[in-house]
């Protein structure tokens, strides 16, 4: 099947846009931007899943738990995470800090879900992450320790235990739950929860002006694309190849984060960022090898 691969790049090129536009917007405080992605995407989804959701409505409040902790995790809190570190760090810290996403999510499948991977796929695992890193610090990657951290970093710790979360949830109860019936509810629980923060925020920064256009249509890309769009993929690929290969691809976020830039904000590309990327696809194709295609390979290697 090459419909997860697809999938999952979808989301990848979707929440690469998800930081650019995040650090191009920052100026606006990092709970209004959350606040106002959701409240766009429950306008969105409300008329195509509400009936859905009222009619399994049984089924949220019984696995209410569960569902909870995905919405606060996955749609409430991982984005206002990054807006929050996009106030004080560079997008390069922030694509940097993600590649540890697989890496926690791995950890925790194990942990929870007692998934087993095979050396050469954490040896995937591993590569994808130093190809990631290697990219963003261009080939300069003996200098991670010396990088200037500041809050912004430290903020990105709640995004990146928020996503682990997250995709062990989806796992584990998402199939339960009509998608547009989820989303809904997801997007409505998580406009309530921030309504109280972002009117908070606004007591002491100052209720933000949001008639600039660029504010408006950024806005509207993070309120469909990051909010919806890719999330629905994202939930289906878990679906289909577990939270730790689908975490996995999101590696590919500082790769297709940086030729964002190149082309949008005319930064260059380098060599040392080519043979990151090349590290972080290679890394991604051992991750995702399967079990019986391994144990193949070996038994022919073996029988040569």
């Amino acid at each position: 099947m090459i419909y997860p691969y697809i999938f999952i790049m979808l989301v990848v090129f979707f929440y690469a846009g998800n930081i650019l536009i995040g650090k191009a917007i920052n100026e606006l405080p990092p709970f209004t931007i959350a606040f106002f992605r959701l409240l766009i995407a429950f306008t969105v989804v409300f008329p195509i899943g509400y009936l859905s959701a009222w009619k399994n409505r049984m089924t949220f409040w019984e696995y209410r738990k569960p569902f909870l902790i995905m919405t606060l995790a996955g749609v409430t809190f991982f984005n206002t995470f990054i807006y929050g570190s996009l106030q004080f760090t560079t997008a390069s810290n922030v694509a940097v800090l993600e590649t540890v996403i697989p890496v926690v999510t791995v950890i925790l499948s194990a942990y929870i879900l007692k998934e087993k991977l095979l050396k050469i796929q954490w040896l995937g695992v591993a590569l994808s992450c130093i190809g990631a890193v290697w990219v963003v610090m261009d080939g300069r990657i003996l200098n991670l320790a010396s990088m200037h951290w500041n809050v912004g970093d430290f903020i990105m710790i709640g995004a990146i235990a928020s996503w682990s979360i997250y995709s062990i949830y989806v796992k584990q109860y998402m199939h339960l739950f009509p998608t547009y019936a989820a989303l809904t509810v997801m997007t409505g629980i998580s406009v309530i929860v921030l309504l109280p923060i972002v009117l908070t925020e606004w007591f002491f920064t100052g209720i933000p002006s949001l008639g600039n256009p660029g504010y408006i249509a950024g806005l509207l890309y993070l309120g469909i694309f990051p909010s919806l769009i890719a999330l629905i993929l994202y939930n289906r690929v878990v679906n289909v190849l577990g939270p730790s290969k689908a975490s996995v691809f999101l590696n590919f976020l500082p790769v297709v984060t940086m030729i964002g830039a190149y082309f949008w904000l005319g930064e260059n590309i380098t060599v040392m960022q080519v043979i990151g990327a090349l590290i972080v696809i290679g890394g991604v194709i051992l991750t995702t090898l399967k079990k019986s295609d391994t144990a193949k390979k070996l038994a022919d290697k073996s029988a040569s």
